[in-house]
């Protein structure tokens, strides 16, 4: 209530649920946990030799997740290598080499549960995906509630300000502006009308519309993206999968080697089969595949977590493996080639009515009472030039949905917005000075029925886009450019690299571009 008092549109989101998956695995399970803490004593075993049983304990407390494992395998009539460590483990207590096995089990589950951690952010990232659309959605006609799973196709529900859409569809009534950053990047609101395309996850900002819809809620936007993330998240290094392969085999052949040693003296008649067995069972313990079973989620886990720590989240171990023979680099326009937030890149005054000093001073008091998107960039740019706005000093303050909005100051009544709002203001010429404006967004501020001042905004680049793209450049790489933005952000965003460099390898833009259709242009790169 006090922020909706404030005129900040404020709703209220759900985030998570009964259904939502937690991130959990935070730290390893009891079982490796007492393992590891078991083995830590048992090495003091030179001190006390009673110690040495420590690590039996420790073996033993570590080994029903293995044992769990290896039986699920024996119904599927298949070896792996739970199986194998199994017996390994069997083996070195039998030669008596208890620390041994502690040691193996202890690594093997230690490295299992890196493995999940290390896919805790992407599980992490899709229950923050699945809660971008809300659950519930408002019928048009009767303004009853319903589960969105429930809508079916060709309903008209209703979005106010504020609020997120909940289902794709298609404007049938109302104007409004919406935040369409969260599934397509794109920086600036864009205007919404009759006819005009909505999507689920896309915040409402100033205005009622009434939204048909086209698709049902599991087939939506945001349900398309989930399915990607999970896809991506359950998919297997082509080093796992090589792993896994090759066990189903080396398993059954070590224990027919070791077998074979046992056996074949027995059957020869050799002497000291003592000697024979335990060399059964020393080749059992050394070709448990301790390396080869830890080496892969091991390696991948420090891997990530290194690229984490500098900024970096990759999706898993596959993608990962796949940065070493890469030929072409898609980057992301919003957030990473540009700062994902609005900037004013010229402001001007139109006549000699009003100073520049002024009219700064109206725009962004007038601007402090709005929660659109670009007044905070207005507000900033007021007071890197030593000017400080005064909402309280605004008077009859209103929102115009996807035109502006309206302020009286200083006794005067000033209309800023696009160009739609210079009709509202009875203000009929616009000066040539706008063709030539540098930014993607021209803003305009009228007062008395003339136009007094213009402005434009834009996306701009990141400090070191250029030297990075030129850096791939030098690597062999080429680079292009995803974006859900328009063709006129696309080509300023490039634009605004190529200033830098007169030619550093950015070889293409891909606007108006959705996270599925993304992943579809990188496929066919």
């Amino acid at each position: 209530r006090a922020l909706n008092g404030a005129r900040l549109e404020a709703s209220v989101r759900a985030y998570g649920g009964a259904g939502q998956s937690k991130v959990s695995n935070k730290w390893p399970s009891p079982y490796v946990l007492v393992c590891g803490v078991l083995l830590v004593v048992s090495l003091f075993e030179h001190f006390w030799r009673p110690l040495r049983w420590f690590a039996v304990a420790g073996a033993a407390a570590g080994l029903p997740p293995i044992v769990l494992r290896s039986v699920a395998a024996l119904r599927r009539r298949t070896m792996d290598v739970n199986i194998l460590m199994l017996i390994a483990v069997a083996g070195a207590i039998a030669l008596k080499d208890y620390p041994e096995a502690g040691f193996i089990v202890f690594l093997f589950t230690i490295a299992e549960w890196l493995e999940t951690r290390a896919c805790g952010k992407a599980t992490a990232g899709m229950s923050s995906l699945m809660s971008m659309a809300p659950q519930n959605a408002v019928l048009a006609e009767t303004g009853q509630v319903v589960a969105t799973q429930d809508v079916k196709i060709n309903t008209v529900i209703a979005v106010k300000a504020g609020e997120v859409v909940p289902i794709d569809g298609v404007v049938v009534d109302g104007r409004s502006e919406v935040d369409e950053s969260t599934l397509t990047g794109e920086s600036f609101p864009v205007s919404k009308q009759a006819d005009s395309q909505v999507w689920a996850g896309t915040l409402n900002i100033d205005g009622y519309i009434a939204v048909r819809t086209t698709a049902m809620a599991d087939n939506s936007a945001v349900a398309k993206m989930a399915r990607l993330v999970e896809e991506a998240q359950n998919s297997r290094s082509s080093t796992q999968r090589l792993i896994d392969t090759c066990a189903k085999y080396y398993t059954p052949a070590v224990i027919f080697m070791s077998a074979a040693v046992a056996v074949i003296p027995v059957c020869v008649k050799a002497r000291n089969l003592r000697h024979w067995f335990e060399l059964a069972l020393v080749l059992l313990v050394s070709a448990c595949p301790c390396a080869l079973v830890l080496s892969t989620p091991v390696a991948t886990f420090c891997a990530l977590l290194r690229a984490a720590r500098t900024g970096l989240l990759i999706k898993g171990g596959d993608v990962l493996e796949s940065l070493a023979s890469i030929k072409v680099a898609a980057f992301d326009k919003t957030g990473t080639i540009t700062r994902g937030e609005f900037s004013v890149e010229e402001f001007q005054t139109v006549g000699e009515r009003v100073s520049k000093q002024q009219l700064i001073y109206w725009v962004s008091s007038i601007e402090s009472r709005s929660s659109h998107p670009m007044a905070s960039a207005l507000v900033g740019y007021a007071q890197s030039n030593s000017v400080e706005p005064k909402s309280e000093n605004v008077a009859e303050f209103q929102i115009y949905p996807g035109e502006g909005i309206y302020g009286e100051i200083d006794g005067e009544g000033v209309y800023v917005g696009n160009k739609r709002i210079l009709a509202r203001a009875s203000c009929q010429t616009v000066p040539d000075i706008v063709e030539h404006m540098k930014g993607v967004t021209i803003g305009y501020v009228a007062c008395n029925k003339e136009l007094i001042g213009v402005f434009s905004l834009s996306d701009s680049c990141r400090t070191g886009s250029a030297e990075a793209i030129k850096e791939l450049r030098s690597l062999g790489i080429k680079s292009v450019m995803l974006t859900g933005d328009s063709t006129a952000a696309a080509t300023h965003a490039q634009n605004q690299v190529m200033i830098y460099f007169s030619f550093i390898g950015l070889c293409g833009s891909y606007c108006l571009c959705f996270p599925f259709s993304s992943g579809y242009k990188c496929n066919t790169f």
